[in-house]
Order: C-alpha cells, then structure tokens, then sequence
C-alpha cells in the first residue's frame, strides 16, 4: 500500500550502494524505461567497479525493474498497461488475503494508533517528519506484515511492491488522490481493528481498484506506450 526510496549508509557495502542508488534512479523516473544500463557506463557514473554493478543490476532484474535489452545490455525494464494491471491483479489477490488475516490476528492497540494518525490526515506532522506523503501508508504496511504472522504471504507482498514501485511514485504527485488514499486506508484500518474480515478485504480492493486508475491516467510512459515500445526495438 506505501513504498518509498532508500537511503545509504556510511559504511555500506559497494553492491548495496550501487543497488539502492539505481533503484531509486529508477522508482524517481531519474532514469526512463527503456535506457541502457552498460556495465563500464554504469559503474563510472556511480564510482564503483563492476562487479557491485553487475550484483545491483541482478537484484534490481529479479525485483523486475531491469530486464535485458537488444544484445543482452541490461535496461530499464519497459512499463506496459498490460503489465500494470497484471500486476495489480496479483497484487489483489495477496493483499486482500493479508487484509482478512489482519482483521482476524490483529493487535488492536497498534492498530488503534495507527487510526488516530490517519484521522490527522494526510497534512500531519508526522508526513512531514518522515518526508514522505505515504509514510503511514509503509506504517499500515508494516503493521499488516507484523500482524498476519505468514512469511509466505508477507514475502511475496514485498516482492511484488518493488515491481511497483515506479509506477505507484509517480502516481503520488496527485494531491487529491493523497487525500482519498487517506480516507481509503483509514476504511481499511477500522475495518481490521473491528475484526471485520470481510470488509478489510473489500476496502483493500476498493482501495487498489482507485489506485490501479490513478497510475493509468498518470503515468505519462503509459500514455505513450506504443512511442516507448517502439523506440526500445
């Protein structure tokens, strides 16, 4: 329901420097699908060897974010209606299921916080704390993976939100859709915190429903899918 770009840490290792400065390249539309990521260019542009290049560029491929191009240079992997909405198929499928779980196993005190901090709205301190307008978005995130006590589940949730992660960055630059993203997740935590499975499971759809047509009417590389497609031949 969040995700957010990283940060690095003195100290890191090469791999996990190359690794998070690419993706969030990537989730921030830094760099365009489509565009080559050469090994030599790549690990010049970041001042690192290779080899932590040729580790991001695996960890980033299996998070769907690069794919191979024409002669087996890696790119930025393309964006697709298509491949959206499949994945948001999927992403109903396991995030509904999550939400059932929660309203069944769930510690009402947490989620009783994390009511009070939505009520706040989207304008709270606590966005501008973390400066990130999803930041309690990730906290709903957070307390639903704690809660369902399935690591299967919460595994393949984690997966599929780094495959999304571009797609759902841009879509936050719509200010009125923070505003109903707020009112939408506060459903979803009333619904779990009164233990109503099955109305946690239907705002959660309604929820994503919202947010797969928020990405499609915003996400420009969607609205000029077949000129991207055609140049990356």
């Amino acid at each position: 329901m969040g995700g957010q770009t990283g940060s690095y840490t003195p100290g890191m290792r090469a791999s996990d420097t190359a690794y998070q400065r690419l993706k969030d390249d990537i989730i921030l539309w830094r760099l365009e699908p489509g565009t080559p990521l050469g090994e030599i260019e790549t690990a010049q542009r970041l001042g690192v060897s290779r080899t932590p290049v040729r580790e991001a560029l695996s960890r980033l491929t299996a998070e769907g974010l690069v794919a191979t191009g024409t002669g087996r240079t890696a790119i930025v992997a393309l964006v697709s209606i298509a491949d959206v909405t499949q994945l948001f198929e999927y992403r109903e499928a396991l995030e509904t299921q999550a939400a059932r779980l929660a309203a069944a196993r769930r510690d009402p005190e947490v989620f009783e916080k994390l009511r009070e901090r939505f009520l706040e709205g989207p304008d709270s301190a606590h966005k501008q704390e973390s400066k990130h307008p999803y930041y309690l978005a990730d906290k709903l995130d957070e307390a639903i993976d704690a809660t369902i006590g399935n690591p299967y589940l919460v595994n393949a949730m984690r997966d599929l939100r780094g495959h999304l992660a571009r797609y759902r960055r841009h879509a936050h630059t719509n200010p009125d859709r923070l505003d109903q993203v707020t009112r939408e997740h506060l459903l979803i935590v009333e619904a779990i915190l009164a233990g109503d499975a099955m109305l946690a499971a239907q705002a959660t759809a309604v929820h994503l429903h919202n947010s797969l047509e928020n990405i499609l009417a915003t996400v420009p590389a969607l609205q000029r899918e077949p000129e991207v497609a055609a140049s990356a031949r």
